[in-house]
């Protein structure tokens, strides 16, 4: 997706290269942060300590990413197993790689289903030849910014250099003298080095094209992923083209077809290319992808010949322009590195493939990789509205047309037909993303039709128990229902369809069954987390949710309790976590600390209770001692760039309440900040007297008048302008108003 230049107005932050500030390989590592303390010593972290990100190269929302292949979990990078708990465990003490896959997920746990599709193998006949396809190699010299990835393969002496088109790759292979070097591509390789972990092509085709060239077809999951691929660099007159299967050359072959594989007649198969190198000769490969026709494929790599230099040069250019919408002043250098690093992770995901849906025949915008709307929806999508509206309107109608085309809003879309859109984790949050369109006025959206299509999902799945009972188990859904109902009523209303809105939003009150009369949600059976974790939602009437809780002072105490105040600190889970260990950690019903997402905004419900101070002292807690510059800077799963984004926002000192108009003021990190929006307005954001330990505000002023609301709605913030925070290091109660609530 090329992302468009911003047009900035005046008080313009110098940059001239911010992609130097980001670090691909923070959150490959497992968590090395220094120990917590303070309240931040009290949180309990019960998923992996990683952020399973990857250094591979990627484009803003591009639909190709590629990066070095070890079959570590859950990626496909890195030297660590399946953990699903816990301190990930090692399976490799150094990472070595069999080759370089493209299509990849980043910062998700356990989705089951892992990409990591056509493998490329750079070989010398020294080290195995062909017959090394699928062997683990030691690699050095690593290193990555974004849009481009490099290393040296050993014991080969091969340099790997990789940048991305946005329909395809290039790969740049420097060998060593050798009378059989060469490149193979595996087909039919896709998923991880797990037990159950391993996609099998159903059906597949290749074919050489000439002798230096290729074509495939191979079926994944239900989806036909088509490949043209071309070499160059090698000798044409030496030079061989081949196809193989299981290790083997096939001789004389030019193109073979599979139908119906399955486990038990599976084996690897791909193409081949061969011929001598001297010392320093770089072979190039360009490869295209395209999920609709052969045709496009080649459209693809056409529209890709490009010198290897100038498609990286592109690249860092793309990811420029998308860094440069938000320019930041202050902070140590490592939160520099930080935050820049925390935006480039939030702007990987969705995937955009225009016109190339292969699940209806005509062109239009078409995402795939929401892993899941459950991970970025609060933080991710909000951000990625905000900064990029054009894209953004393209991931709502993307979404609509899903809807219309398959029956239902996702809740996770991937390169999957049809396959598991995680009903049991969450209920209609496609609504909230729309209804934070709505709010933002989003160009080019059909909004009549959007209504349709959301009131058409909410009686769907777990819908039609909730309309009927009013409540539905597990209770999280319960809780998103009622939400999609306000969003949904909300929209309708505005489009004046004043029946079907004062129907829809009878219902958005059926959250309050989900609660006991303690105030805190019911027992059910909950995703992730306990019924702690999600009892602090920022719903869209925090009024009601703090007087069922016995009002501001009981709501407070219960935050306080939640976020461990006055608590002994905790110990983290290790290593594969017994039961034992992981029940007397949850037992204590504690902030999960940014290592998961189900409680990512209860930090800001404080505000909504008239403490503001202690909003301020979790969320620098979280900002300062969950996120760093290190390979282990995160503490759990990124999630999509759900994980980032929340620091993004945290950082900025503004938060959006995902669904409501509705951006709550927080505690900013650097002395300043402009965030570009859309095209032609810019928003500075200043912390006056800010620095260590000056976390708390004690006046904000809009334009240079005092403005006395602890939040902004999305015309204050669109109108851009100047935001100052005073800050101090006094817990202080600088505004007894509250952000809205809507019954």
């Amino acid at each position: 997706m090329e992302i468009q230049e911003a047009h900035s107005g005046g008080n313009q932050v110098a940059s001239d290269d911010l992609v130097h500030l980001v670090d691909p390989f923070i959150g490959t590592e497992p968590e090395d942060l220094p120990p917590r303390s303070g309240i931040a010593a009290t949180w309990f972290w019960p998923k992996p300590h990683i952020g399973n990100t990857h250094p591979g190269a990627c484009l803003p929302f591009g639909m190709v990413s590629v990066m070095p292949y070890s079959g570590g979990y859950p990626t496909g990078y890195g030297r660590y197993g399946k953990s699903l708990e816990g301190h990930p465990p090692r399976f490799m003490q150094e990472l070595q790689i069999s080759g370089f896959t493209h299509f990849q997920q980043t910062g998700v746990g356990a989705i089951r289903k892992y990409y990591n599709y056509c493998r490329v193998t750079p070989f010398a006949e020294e080290c195995g030849g062909l017959s090394s396809v699928g062997m683990l190699f030691p690699i050095t010299n690593e290193e990555a910014m974004p849009g481009f990835y490099t290393c040296v393969i050993q014991p080969h002496g091969i340099r790997a250099e990789i940048t991305v088109t946005q329909r395809g790759a290039i790969h740049r292979y420097t060998f060593p003298k050798s009378n059989g070097s060469g490149l193979a591509v595996d087909f039919s390789h896709g998923g991880i080095d797990i037990e159950d972990g391993r996609t099998i092509p159903l059906r597949a085709e290749y074919a050489l094209q000439g002798n230096l060239g290729a074509e495939a077809c191979v079926t994944m999951e239900g989806l036909p992923i088509r490949m043209s691929l071309e070499v160059s660099g090698f000798d044409t007159h030496t030079a061989v083209g081949s196809l193989w299967e299981d290790g083997d050359v096939l001789s004389g072959e030019k193109e073979k077809a599979y139908e119906y594989m399955r486990e038990s007649t599976y084996v690897p198969f791909g193409v081949a290319f061969c011929g001598p190198t001297e010392e320093g000769q770089v072979v190039e490969l360009k490869v295209a992808f395209s999920f609709r026709s052969r045709r496009k494929a080649n459209e693809n790599r056409l529209s890709a010949a490009q010198e290897f230099s100038v498609a990286k040069r592109n690249a860092k250019k793309s990811w420029e322009k998308g860094l440069r919408r938000i320019q930041i002043q202050g902070g140590t250098p490592a939160q520099q590195r930080t935050f820049y690093t925390a935006l480039y992770h939030s702007l990987i995901k969705p995937s955009e493939a225009k016109n190339e849906s292969p699940f209806w025949p005509w062109d239009g915008p078409f995402f795939f990789d929401f892993s899941t709307l459950w991970d970025m929806y609060k933080t991710q999508l909000p951000l990625v509205l905000t900064l990029f509206p054009e894209q953004g309107a393209e991931i709502v109608n993307a979404l609509l047309t899903v809807v219309e085309m398959e029956g239902n809003f996702p809740i996770g879309y991937r390169l999957a037909r049809g396959y598991d859109r995680f009903s049991h984790q969450a209920s209609a949050l496609g609504h909230v993303v729309i209804a934070d369109a709505f709010h933002r006025r989003l160009p080019g959206i059909d909004w009549e039709r959007a209504v349709t299509m959301m009131t058409k999902d909410l009686g769907r799945a777990y819908g039609e128990a909730f309309f009927q009972e009013g409540i539905v188990h597990p209770l999280t859904h319960t809780l998103d229902l009622a939400y999609g109902c306000f969003c949904t009523a909300l929209i309708a209303r505005e489009v004046g369809d004043t029946a079907a809105s004062d129907h829809i939003l009878k219902y958005a009150t059926q959250w309050k069954n989900a609660f006991d009369q303690s105030g805190i949600l019911r027992e059910s059976t909950y995703y992730e987390g306990s019924r702690y974790n999600y009892s602090f939602r920022l719903l869209h009437d925090m009024a009601s949710r703090i007087k069922l809780a016995g009002g501001d002072a009981s709501f407070v105490k219960m935050l306080d309790t939640f976020f461990g105040y006055d608590a002994a600190a905790v110990q983290q889970p290790g290593v594969f976590p017994c039961r034992e260990e992981m029940a007397e950690g949850e037992s204590l019903g504690r902030f999960e600390g940014l290592n998961n997402e189900p409680d990512m905004e209860s930090p800001y419900a404080y505000i909504y209770a008239g403490r503001h101070d202690r909003a301020c002292e979790v969320i620098r807690a979280g900002l300062t001692q969950c996120y760093g510059d290190t390979p282990g800077g995160m503490v759990g799963n990124d999630d999509s760039g759900g994980m980032s984004s929340w620091y993004v926002w945290s950082a900025l000192g503004i938060f959006p309440v995902a669904g409501q108009d509705v951006f709550l003021l927080g505690s900013p990190l650097f002395d300043r900040a402009q965030i570009q929006l859309g095209r032609s307005r810019s928003l500075v954001i200043e912390a006056v007297g800010g620095g260590d330990g000056r976390q708390y505000v004690q006046a904000v002023f809009l334009n240079g008048v005092q403005h006395q609301r602890p939040y902004l709605c999305w015309e204050e913030m669109a109108s851009g302008g100047i935001l100052s925070f005073e800050m101090t290091s006094t817990p202080t109660i600088w505004t007894r108003e509250r952000p809205p609530s809507r019954a």
